[in-house]
């Protein structure tokens, strides 16, 4: 008899085998788990590139699968891994020891910075930005232009050139203008578009950048702008402000020159650091009262070319405004301009209609020297009150400053542009002049630091080898100009110095 809890034989029976399988599978599984370590453990050499390529070849998909090749010897786990032990490296060549490499790391100027790009006519646009200074110097870097309708046309290419109006005086950067000219107006129907300009960084046409230079909204065109009258008769284009500047010595030129160019006239100035608290409390009246645009372009900072990139600003502020004046000027705040032998500006600029610029001769005034004179407060005094001695050396070559019809301009420097339609004027010392009082503008203490005898203003003043000569134009225009600030803007309480 069968005793119970003894176990049913297994012999004959699929279900008691069934039960004995389950009963030996954890020991056997053991086994073969420790097994399985062992075979790892001694192919350590193999283990990684086994890895690799069980992950590289492992793919499959619905319904079919992808395997590796089979090759003889390579069946069974075995014989991939005795196929991976026999696969041979090649190895790398030696290094030739003359063969030297090359390793770039940075950007030492850009390809093109962009600051603006203005529409010059129907059939034109200008890009003004820098560029890195030796690929122009040693390079043959070139532009193209295009236009993308937004009406779904086709692209228009454009004829393009570039000018370099620094001449040179460039820094890390260097200006450059590029002129776009297309056959026709590539905006006609009014519904606006892109221009895009290609930079080119040599001869090959493989290697450029491209970006969106404009964008001109739909129904923005239009073509009256292009023609006379104008908004203003004179629009000023100021250089870069930068500097501790006098804010008095602002004060002074600003109202000189509200009154000289009178209502009819516009003046642009660009703060590059230059524009302090007090500087901006100088100009805020004549912004209110629409005479003033003043630009912020402290950002040039991060781009080393010439004296705060005034030849980008000038170049941006002609073609930004060229449309706007009759003549616009450019010159300096230390510089007046000045109309000798009873001229008024109005006859001089119609004597010189025929002509696309014209350059303005300096009076060199000294920037120190007053006369000892005890019945003067000179600390009320404006600077051109009371600084009155002029260089008088003559065949000397001096800084000149100029006006300039912008339509007729596509590009311009700091003293005057080469790159113009028309004739250039220069004989112009009779009709028109300019005081130059250098070094004063950053001066903030008194600035009579010279005081010379009241007989010095009949006979000429040598001082370090330069004669000077007594000359009060400037001071006889004074109390009409404060009378003038006074009737446009009320008084500004500042002390001079």
């Amino acid at each position: 008899m069968r005793k119970d809890g003894t176990p049913a034989a297994v012999s004959g029976s699929p279900v008691g085998k069934m039960f004995l399988c389950f009963e030996t599978k954890p020991v056997v599984a053991t086994l073969l788990a420790l097994t399985l370590v062992m075979v790892i453990w001694n192919l350590q050499p193999y283990y990684e590139n086994l890895i690799s390529t069980t992950n590289r070849c492992s793919v499959t998909t619905s319904g079919a699968s992808e395997s590796l090749p089979i090759r003889p010897g390579s069946v069974g786990f075995g014989g991939s891994v005795k196929a991976l032990a026999e696969k041979k490296v090649k190895p790398s060549p030696p290094a030739d020891p003359n063969k030297r490499t090359f390793h770039a790391y940075g950007i030492a100027a850009a390809l093109f910075v962009q600051m603006s790009a203005y529409r010059g006519g129907p059939r034109t646009f200008a890009v003004m930005g820098l560029a890195s200074k030796p690929i122009h110097v040693f390079g043959k870097p070139w532009y193209k232009c295009e236009w993308i309708p937004n009406n779904g046309n086709s692209s228009i290419m454009a004829e393009s050139y570039k000018m370099l109006p620094d001449w040179g005086y460039g820094r890390v950067y260097t200006v450059v203008v590029v002129n776009c000219t297309f056959t026709s107006n590539p905006n006609a129907d009014n519904s606006g578009g892109k221009l895009v300009l290609y930079a080119y960084y040599g001869e090959s046409p493989l290697k450029y950048e491209k970006f969106i230079a404009m964008e001109e909204a739909p129904g923005s065109y239009n073509e009256s702008q292009y023609s006379p009258p104008y908004k203003y008769e004179y629009l000023y284009c100021g250089s870069s402000l930068y500097g501790n500047l006098n804010a008095a010595r602002m004060r002074e030129w600003m109202a000189y020159h509200a009154w000289f160019f009178g209502p009819s006239s516009h003046f642009v100035f660009h703060d590059a650091g230059g524009v302090s608290a007090e500087v901006r409390s100088v100009l805020e009246p004549w912004i209110r009262a629409g005479r003033v645009t003043l630009q912020d372009i402290r950002a040039q900072a991060e781009y080393d070319g010439y004296y705060y990139n005034q030849f980008l600003v000038v170049n941006d502020c002609l073609h930004r405004h060229r449309f706007a004046a009759n003549w616009t000027f450019f010159f300096d705040v230390d510089e007046y301009i000045y109309l000798p032998n009873g001229n008024t500006l109005q006859s001089v600029l119609q004597e010189f209609s025929n002509v696309t610029q014209f350059t303005i001769e300096q009076n060199a005034m000294s920037s120190n020297m007053c006369l000892n004179d005890s019945t003067q407060d000179y600390s009320r005094q404006w600077g051109f009150e009371k600084l009155l001695f002029r260089d008088s050396r003559t065949r000397i070559r001096r800084d000149r400053k100029y006006a300039i019809q912008a339509r007729n301009a596509y590009s311009t420097g700091v003293h005057m542009s080469e790159n113009v339609t028309g004739d250039t004027l220069h004989k112009t010392e009779t009709k028109i002049r300019y005081y130059h009082y250098h070094d004063t503008i950053t001066v903030h203490e008194e600035i009579c630091r010279k005081l010379l005898p009241m007989f010095t203003k009949k006979t000429s003043t040598w001082l370090d080898k330069i004669p000077y000569v007594y000359d009060d134009n400037m001071k006889k225009l004074a109390p009409t100009i404060k009378e003038f600030e006074q009737n446009t803007i009320g008084s500004q309480n500042y002390l001079h110095s």
